[in-house]
């Protein structure tokens, strides 16, 4: 700097500056590197002044890059290929993949082996042809070129470079055509067989389940090649439609050993250490109310008269007192996001020792817990409220059947087993009377959904399928969680600390425009403008609840409205009706739960939690609950397909549940079993797909098959392997027909 300043007096000039001074987030690498390289933005900005592709050399000399850093910036580079920034072309020189009018995305895959492209961007999805196709897989991050519309009124296009290859395994049968093995995946979106050399085979028989490894990926000339790593047994085994959905959806379910050799250092109690400078609230006659096949209890309840109102405890388990940020066990749960719960098998968030043993409330058992402490007024709005950590005791593990029956009937077997604990279950009863007016007067919706359980016979085969009905106790612990949930926003945003919410948009304006469309063709009319409120959807249901045709009309309305995600950016809960909304009641199970813990923690303490990118917290959560209700409806398919392989030929009342351009789903009144009437079992009509009408119309006929209809439908195939069942339209019977003439 001397040297500088001395030039500067004798010429009146400045030395010139460096080409890397001048990139705009220097500070930011500095920041992050000891030896700072250009950044990403800069590296960029230098090859769009060129203006032309630029060979390696060209660009090290550009950015002054010595020659110790070639290495360093060629990863860089590199990383920019995958992330679909930058390319090479055939001579090796680099380009601005922008500047090539390129899109990047991910590939979906599709069963009749053609795909689409997700953009990375915003931007509609463009069709990949199955040509195209044939050299990715499903989940591929490719580079296209975008086309012209081709022959299905899409836009085509035609993928230029595959950046990341998204399929190491896969879980499929094996099988040998021709002499040559192959393993056909389990996920229909791919198409293509791996081909297994014999000597990679493991001596795997045909039909057999296996795990392939991709040694060699696909081209648009040859198929993927593969070795079997593991055999996991024959496609009817006991448990093994859990199997190939944890590894086809790649769901994590061992732990690693650091996570294990951490949990065996965990005490089988509570301390007395552990309950220093928490309150003790073990007095009070806090009880769990959950299933009765329940195993982990996040949260226990307790309510008591207050004047004209009531005080509710919600206790809710202290994981964060046990997963800190950044150990092992944080990781981990991070990666899961959730558990997984399967019929007959659950995958854990977090290891068992934690989630069913020091974790869990169980009964008569002292537990660390953070509780939303509220004053609850008479109208059921929640006046003043804390968080504290504490110390507490569960009074008792109650179901939600027996606490249902007991406040039903107060003087039946069930109230007088848990005599001691009535007078406040009799609070909470009159509380959750109080919750529902204001959920009413705040207008949120309530769809009346149909939920299923599967019973199973000793050795593992299903007996029946029945419907799940939510009695008063349901309700009673569903209200006290949303005033907890809805506590634990406003406690957070009043002390502007980051957080993920809950968030529930309402319709976007073209489902909105056609749900109106739908409904004028009814006589309805959905009030709210352009912009309704939960409110205008709660109005409509009330009025419509008592039509033949509601549960048609509450189906298209639930499915006009957007899934519910987790964002740092509070867009508010629709369906719920609340300005703002978290997840704060389920930290066993839910990682945004943990997060929202430390949130409130770091608030006591008057310091500020951050995890990191919050907004990538957000979308990861979102994949994770998605990839998980995937598995589920997977293994649930499949079992009810199981459930009915013995009852070919056999006649179902059922309703339409689903109207498509290749025929009509249907779901049956008594079994609660989904399968497809193909269009070409319809009759002998052309069929049109109306969507906005949800029907398929007629051409000759003018028959019309629409979403809610009734229809009887008779059983003709069952497909294991692809977890599909196949309706066709039942003949009345004779009697009916001659009645009708």
């Amino acid at each position: 700097m001397k040297r500088t300043r001395k030039h500067e007096k004798t010429t009146g000039k400045r030395n010139p500056v460096s080409k890397r001074e001048l990139d705009p987030f220097l500070e930011r690498e500095r920041a992050q590197y000891e030896n700072p390289l250009p950044s990403r933005e800069f590296i960029l900005q230098t090859l769009e002044e060129q203006g032309v592709p630029l060979s390696e050399s060209q660009l090290h000399r550009l950015l002054e890059i010595e020659s110790h850093e070639e290495g360093l910036l060629g990863r860089r580079l590199g990383a920019m290929e995958r992330e679909g920034q930058v390319i090479r072309n055939r001579r090796n020189a680099i380009c601005v993949v922008d500047k090539l009018d390129l899109i990047s995305g991910r590939v979906q895959g599709h069963p009749d082996r053609f795909g689409f492209l997700v953009p990375d961007q915003e931007g509609d999805d463009l069709f990949i042809n199955a040509a195209q196709m044939a050299g990715v897989l499903h989940g591929d991050r490719v580079l296209v070129r975008p086309g012209g519309i081709g022959q299905r009124g899409l836009r085509e296009a035609s993928i230029v470079e595959v950046l990341e290859r998204n399929n190491q395994t896969l879980v499929g049968r094996y099988m040998t055509k021709r002499g040559v093995g192959v393993v056909a995946s389990a996920d229909r979106r791919i198409s293509q067989d791996v081909l297994v050399p014999p000597k990679a085979s493991r001596s795997a028989k045909p039909g057999q389940v296996v795990v392939v490894e991709i040694v060699e990926q696909p081209t648009r000339f040859a198929q993927p090649i593969g070795r079997i790593v593991e055999i996991l047994g024959n496609y009817a085994d006991p448990g093994m439609e859990i199997e190939i959905a944890l590894r086809k959806h790649r769901l994590p379910y061992e732990f690693p050993r650091e996570v294990e050799r951490r949990c065996a250092r965990f005490p089988d109690s509570v301390s007395a250490k552990d309950a220093r400078a928490r309150e003790d609230i073990r007095h009070l006659p806090l009880v769990t109310i959950d299933d009765e096949t329940a195993r982990d209890f996040d949260d226990a309840v307790y309510c008591e008269r207050r004047g004209s109102g009531f005080r509710l405890w919600v206790a809710i388990a202290d994981v964060s007192e046990y997963v800190k940020p950044g150990d092992a066990l944080d990781q981990e749960a991070r990666l899961r996001g959730n558990s997984v719960y399967f019929p007959r098998r659950v995958i854990p968030m977090l290891p068992e020792v934690l989630s069913n043993g020091l974790c869990s409330l169980n009964p008569e058992t002292d537990r660390l817990c953070m509780v939303c402490e509220m004053d609850i007024g008479k109208n059921g709005n929640v006046g003043s409220y804390r968080f504290y950590p504490a110390i507490m005791h569960s009074h008792a593990r109650l179901t939600y059947i027996a606490v249902a029956d007991a406040l039903e009937h107060p003087s039946g077997k069930s109230a007088r087993s848990l005599k001691s604990l009535m007078p406040h279950l009799q609070n909470l009863k009159m509380l959750h009377a109080a919750l529902a007016r204001s959920r009413k007067l705040r207008g949120a919706i309530e769809f009346e959904t149909t939920q299923t359980q599967m019973h199973f016979d000793e050795h593992g085969k299903i007996e029946r399928v029945s419907a799940v009905s939510r009695n008063d106790a349901h309700r009673i612990i569903e209200e006290c969680m949303l005033s907890a949930n809805v506590c634990a926003s406003d406690f957070l945003q009043d002390h502007a600390q980051p957080a993920l919410y809950r968030v529930h948009e309402g319709p976007t304006s073209e489902k909105l425009l056609a749900l109106r469309e739908f409904l004028a063709e009814f006589g309805l009319q959905l009030s709210g403008g352009d912009k309704p409120h939960a409110k205008d959807y709660a109005r409509l249901l009330e009025k419509i609840k008592e039509r033949p045709d509601a549960q048609l009309l509450q189906t298209v309305m639930l499915r006009s409205l957007r899934q519910a995600v987790y964002s740092p950016k509070n867009a508010g809960h629709f369906g719920l009706a609340y300005e703002a909304y978290t997840h704060f009641t389920s930290p066993i199970r839910r990682y945004p739960d943990l997060l929202i813990h430390r949130a409130i923690k770091a608030v006591l303490r008057s310091k500020q939690y951050e995890p990191g990118d919050w907004a990538e917290l957000g979308r990861h959560c979102s994949e994770t609950e998605r990839r998980a209700d995937d598995a589920t409806r997977d293994v649930e398919a499949w079992l009810k397909c199981y459930y009915m392989q013995d009852r070919i030929g056999e006649r179902f009342e059922a309703s339409i549940s689903g109207v498509t351009g290749f025929g009509v789903f249907v779901v049956l009144d008594t079994a609660y079993v989904e399968g497809l009437i193909h269009i070409s079992e319809l009759g002998s009509d052309y069929f049109h797909f109306d969507a906005n009408r949800h029907q398929l119309l007629g051409e000759r006929t003018g028959k019309s098959f629409r979403l809610g209809d009734r229809v009887a439908v008779q059983l003709v195939r069952v497909d294991l392997e692809q977890a599909r069942i196949d309706f066709a339209l039942a003949e009345q019977p004779k009697s009916s027909r001659r009645k009708r003439r």
